[in-house]
């Protein structure tokens, strides 16, 4: 694929494009390659004397004569940090829109989630959730029915939140889903919902602005965890919920200033300095993620294999698609937690821990959270940067090593 793909263009995903497409100009900032994007995302004009990314403000006020109009006044409401990475983001997540868009960080994924969801939603207002989202995602359930908010919930595939989203304010879409890796029409979705009078929101979490652009697939929201592929390092918890309607930000953004979930300063500079690596990332984990599933399909021992960039896959039609790239994650489940323990435990490459999207491949048993839908053998495998022929080989080695 060529970084300056279109979505959903001829052929779709990473296969779509043409060959030595003439990549874009500043002047057309929509039509820059992606990686070309991801390294200059953000950044300020330049001055001389001056780093190219300023380093992180840790002010929590500013110098504020006078009436407090205009520029930086209190950190809780605004940081200049913030703001070249919330550029940034808003860069990649809608190229060419400018000033259309706008970003919002928050401390955490969840926060950015919450944050949507609480500030949108009122009492008597109904709400469509999918019911095989990220585990979080039950508990969220939990506490918008104690506001007396209605919380309709169905499956991602087969675009089923159709059927349960009419007189709902607010569709809340989870694609690829986490951790089973299914798909819906977020264009479909997106139509529908608009001509019931309701909201969208896309958890682009696993997709990342480089793999899926909700807002232009018809969203209102797209809303991701930062902590994940976006930064890739595993060690950096981060948020961002970016709109396109000036009013809808303003209602975040105030729920944001009442609740007080802000990513740090330093936080937020060490994610804008791993944007400029998103497409390098993306590219060899995207790669990684494919090769491992096209070497578990021959694999008798394994069951339920997904990954939305297998041709054969439930998911590819939809994800070739709407998707540019379809992720870091496959799924698959071995018979029995045992088999799966012994295999994690024999992996070599690969830590066994939780969360997904970093530079060095994990692994875990889901089941052992309690809070998904999945059989005890299941397993969800993010690959890393690794060298593709080690990781598959890994791999390969720990379920030979299983078996016993």
């Amino acid at each position: 694929m060529t970084d300056s793909a279109p979505v959903g263009g001829s052929g779709g995903g990473p296969s779509g494009g043409t060959a030595g497409a003439p990549h874009g100009t500043p002047d057309h900032p929509e039509r820059i390659g992606d990686g070309t994007r991801a390294v200059r995302a953000g950044l300020p004009e330049p001055v001389k004397h001056e780093p190219t990314l300023p380093g992180p403000v840790f002010a929590a006020h500013f110098h504020l004569p006078g009436d407090p109009t205009g520029g930086y006044a209190y950190a809780r409401d605004e940081n200049p940090t913030w703001t070249h990475l919330e550029r940034a983001i808003g860069e990649l997540e809608a190229p060419g829109a400018g000033e259309d868009v706008e970003t919002l960080v928050f401390a955490s994924g969840m926060a950015a989630i919450s944050a949507v969801l609480f500030s949108q939603l009122r009492a008597g207002d109904a709400v469509v959730l999918p019911d095989d989202g990220y585990q979080v995602l039950p508990l969220v359930r939990e506490q918008l029915t104690a506001y007396g908010i209605e919380v309709r919930t169905a499956p991602t595939g087969g675009d089923a939140q159709l059927d349960v989203l009419d007189g709902a304010k607010l569709l809340w879409i989870e694609t690829p889903s986490n951790p089973g890796l299914d798909v819906c029409d977020v264009r479909r979705l997106a139509a529908a919902a608009r001509a019931r009078g309701a909201l969208v929101a896309v958890d682009n979490t696993l997709a990342t602005p480089l793999g899926q652009r909700p807002l232009e697939l018809g969203a209102d929201f797209a809303v991701a965890s930062g902590t994940k592929m976006l930064t890739g390092h595993g060690d950096i918890l981060l948020g961002y919920v970016a709109c396109r309607d000036a009013e809808l930000t303003a209602s975040v953004r105030r729920w944001r200033k009442i609740v007080g979930a802000i990513p740090g300063p330093m936080e937020a500079w060490l994610a804008h300095r791993s944007l400029a690596t998103l497409h390098l990332r993306a590219d060899r984990q995207n790669a990684n993620a494919l090769a491992l599933a096209e070497a578990l399909r021959s694999r008798p021992e394994v069951t339920g294999l997904r990954y939305p960039g297998l041709p054969d896959d439930p998911s590819y039609p939809i994800a070739s698609r709407q998707m540019r790239r379809f992720g870091c994650v496959v799924s698959f489940t071995l018979p029995t937690r045992e088999r799966a323990e012994r295999f994690l435990e024999a992996l070599r490459l690969v830590d066994d821990a939780t969360s997904f999207g970093g530079v060095r491949s994990t692994a875990e048993r889901r089941r052992r959270w309690g809070g998904d839908n999945v059989p005890e053998g299941f397993i969800r495998f993010s690959a890393g940067a690794e060298d593709t022929a080690d990781l598959v080989a890994d791999v390969l080695h720990a379920l030979d090593e299983s078996a016993g």
